[in-house]
């Protein structure tokens, strides 16, 4: 956009702006073609102290040649620690509120380092400013009607923790970050198009969030014990795998589809033991052809568990061996890491595994964005 070499986006949360998506290429480029930048989360308060801050508080464009250069006579000033620790050197910058279709700001859009055709950086030149305010619009647009879905979400997942504490709004977020993240990965390995990717990850990220919205119909006697099932009492808690995917059951939409799928399959086994294998999602009985010798649903094994399924299953068990629960004390970071090595080719896809330790650092930085509250 207008050549610009960075840019970031932040959402505002009520009297806060949360740093929600930021981009560089100047970055980018000196990490090898597998690897992403790892961004730290970060909120600010909205006053006229940040620049970012200042656009949201009052509504106007900034448009400042050098960020370092910005008279002492205004009141907001340049946080130049980004730049101390990454390298980088920010000059120009164009910091625009972001307003939906009644004019109310919802976020701010801030690009980077304009350059000419020389690669030189220059400043954004006042005539651009009114494309930039008009696709600002469209894009405030697109977050509030992602908001709106993710509020709806949200209090599904509410639901769901009302019931069984241990889905908890931190829980979900982590593990649908996770799961995108792995998948992206493992997407540019196979050699899909960014698009599809980017597609795909949106849906995925809310597929995620839902994984065990089919608690909700499970009984609080079982939800909430504190010690171990009995046999019947497990039995009807993997009930929860099938009550998730008929709710999506009837898809219309990619994030239906998606979201029937990680319900359903992320208990599954790599190794084919785990739950609920072949069954009708309806009737929750095994599909014929697929009972075992006691009659019950043989378990997916391998590439028989849908990949969105093997994903989540890994996102969801290092979230909960990470964490700490009423019935336990969060696992220190080694004891995970080799637990989830060893459950390699058993509970999880052993290529997944190797992509979740290359993206370790990306793994982490996500577990501290969505800390559990204290």
């Amino acid at each position: 956009l207008l050549n610009a070499d960075a840019g970031s986006i932040y959402i505002k949360e009520g009297d806060m702006l949360n740093f929600s998506f930021a981009q560089n290429d100047t970055l980018q480029k000196k990490l090898s073609p597998d690897k992403k930048l790892i961004y730290t989360t970060f909120k600010m308060p909205i006053n006229n102290n940040s620049i970012a801050g200042f656009v949201a508080n009052n509504g106007s464009t900034l448009n400042i040649p050098d960020a370092y250069k910005i008279s002492s006579a205004l009141p907001f000033n340049f946080d130049s620690s980004y730049d101390k620790i990454s390298g980088y050197h920010t000059q120009s910058m164009l910091t625009l509120p972001m307003k939906n279709s009644r004019g109310e700001i919802v976020g701010v859009l801030q690009l980077i380092n304009a350059q000419n055709d020389r690669g030189e950086i220059v400043a954004f030149q006042e005539e651009d400013e009114p494309l930039v305010k008009h696709l600002a619009i469209y894009a405030a647009n697109g977050i509030e009607r992602a908001q709106m879905t993710r509020t709806t979400i949200m209090r599904m997942i509410r639901m769901a923790e009302l019931r069984d504490p241990k889905e908890t709004g931190p829980h979900v977020n982590r593990v649908a970050s996770y799961a995108v993240e792995i998948f992206e990965a493992y997407a540019k390995k196979k050699g899909m198009e960014q698009k599809e990717i980017d597609k795909k990850r949106d849906s995925l990220r809310l597929a995620a969030m839902l994984h065990d919205v089919g608690k909700v119909a499970i009984s609080d006697t079982i939800l909430k014990k504190p010690g171990r099932f009995t046999d019947e009492e497990f039995e009807i808690m993997k009930q929860h795998t099938i009550l998730g995917a008929q709710l999506f059951s009837d898809a219309r939409s990619e994030f239906d589809e998606f979201s029937a799928e990680v319900a359903l399959n992320h208990h599954e086994k790599w190794d084919g033991s785990g739950y609920p294998g072949y069954v009708d999602v309806q009737t929750g009985k095994p599909l014929s052809g697929h009972e075992t010798s006691d009659g019950k649903a043989r378990g997916k094994k391998g590439e028989e568990i849908p990949l969105f399924g093997r994903i989540v299953a890994l996102a969801d068990v290092y979230d909960a061996l990470s964490s700490k629960r009423v019935y336990k004390e969060a696992w220190d970071e080694q004891t995970v890491l080799t637990t989830i090595e060893q459950s390699r080719g058993k509970h999880f896809d052993p290529e997944l595994v190797d992509i979740f330790f290359e993206i370790i650092d990306i793994i982490r930085s996500i577990a501290k964005r969505y800390p559990d509250p204290e």
